[in-house]
């Protein structure tokens, strides 16, 4: 396939705007055929859902097609697909729930590179539950978090293991899968964070051995909600807190109040863009969505190259992005001046590259930056080499200003 970035940018109405968007960690910007099934879904006849009215018929059937959407694009099984307000609220749910199983000395393990989502919830929940959280470190000079980290501090009593599919800070992808298969030896369960990983590698719950996996569509085109896939089996033997007359069945017993159609018909045409980057692609969903992601990702990696050997030739830059395998995510920090100051620098020059440690803040603070962390830049499918060369020559301006 050619990537046709050209057409690919013309699909999205905000980059009209003229900003070099460098912030997709904290959420892409949304194509036209997102924005049009949102507004179709709210022009058509709504309701709750049921199968009588043309309005109930229409918000199952959008309910249906996103989680099979949903199940296609992570691997999933369609009956195992929650959907919640935010990957957030769905971790903070799911460690409620499963800390009801936990006693005093049971152990929960975190670790320094995971988004706070991903930390604090469990933390709090063992707190409540008297158990035991277990720290699993990573390498601050390298970025890199290994198998053999989790593993130091599994035991038998470990009844969940909580750990990012990409940092989203500096980029390290683990490997989750070998992290899945200690934690299951161990006899505990997986939480994967997958919300960083999912907008730029093709992702298999299964192969990845997570119990549990947690994303958000408005990392990949969609909008703002969020999406948890598990093992239909598993689920059912879960009980959350819920009200009285709502459904007990799986997966609507964990989704608390009406869901929020727009959204989901949103996300369902943000998973069918994915599938549509390759036109020349063929088969199902799943497929168009593999070869999809191999243009995607040979796309960002050339993107990145040229990124990488831009900074190399600038001083005074620090990159603390340096695992092996990583998303195109970089984060720096420099010499004599604040990531902070960079960031509205860029901003005046049309170029939005934040900073800030973006709730990653074990990781920055491990990393020695503190709170602060430093400037995120972070690629999307629809940066181009254009985009990527105003950003390294605001980067020179920023370092030769007063």
């Amino acid at each position: 396939m050619t990537y046709d970035i050209g057409a690919l940018r013309a699909q999205f109405p905000a980059l009209g705007a003229g900003t070099a968007h460098f912030d997709g960690p904290g959420g892409t910007q949304t194509p036209r055929p997102v924005i049009e099934a949102i507004s179709g879904a709210l022009a058509r006849p709504l309701s709750i859902r049921g199968r009588t009215t043309a309005g109930e018929r229409n918000a199952e059937a959008i309910v249906t097609r996103t989680r099979q959407a949903l199940a296609d694009l992570l691997g999933a099984d369609q009956a195992g697909i929650v959907f919640g307000r935010s990957a957030t609220q769905l971790t903070y749910d799911f460690s409620r729930t499963l800390a009801r199983t936990w006693a005093p000395g049971d152990e929960v393990v975190v670790t320094r590179l995971d988004h706070d989502a991903n930390i604090r919830p469990w933390v709090q929940a063992a707190a409540q539950a008297g158990a035991t959280v277990r720290w699993a470190d990573f390498d601050p000079a390298t970025g890199e978090l290994t198998a053999d980290d989790i593993r130091a501090v599994l035991s038998p009593r470990t009844r969940l293991v909580a750990v990012t599919a990409a940092s989203n800070l500096i980029g390290t992808i683990p490997p989750v899968a070998a992290i899945a298969d200690a934690a299951h030896e161990a006899g505990a369960l997986t939480y994967v964070d997958g919300v960083h990983r999912t907008a730029h590698a093709p992702v298999d719950v299964e192969r990845l051995g997570a119990d549990f996996f947690v994303c958000s569509p408005y990392k990949f085109f969609g909008p703002h909600h969020g999406v948890l896939a598990a093992r239909p089996e598993l689920l059912e033997t879960l009980r959350p807190d819920k009200l009285l007359p709502s459904t007990d069945a799986v997966p609507e017993r964990f989704e608390l109040g009406t869901l929020p159609y727009e959204f989901l018909a949103g996300t369902q045409a943000a998973v069918d863009f994915l599938a549509g980057l390759d036109p020349a692609s063929a088969g199902t969903r799943r497929q168009r969505l593999a070869a999809a992601f191999t243009a995607l990702q040979e796309h960002e990696r050339t993107l990145r190259a040229q990124l990488d050997k831009g900074l190399s030739a600038l001083p005074d830059i620090r990159v603390h992005s340096r695992a092996a395998d990583r998303t195109p995510t970089s984060l720096l920090t420099f010499r004599d001046r604040s990531a902070a100051e960079a960031y509205g620098f860029l901003a005046e020059r049309g170029v939005h590259a934040p900073a800030g440690s973006f709730y990653a803040i074990e990781a920055s603070r491990r990393m020695g930056l503190g709170d602060t962390g430093g400037l995120r830049i972070g690629l999307a499918p629809y940066n181009d080499a254009e985009d990527v060369e105003r950003l390294l020559t605001g980067l020179a301006e920023f370092l030769t200003s007063g």
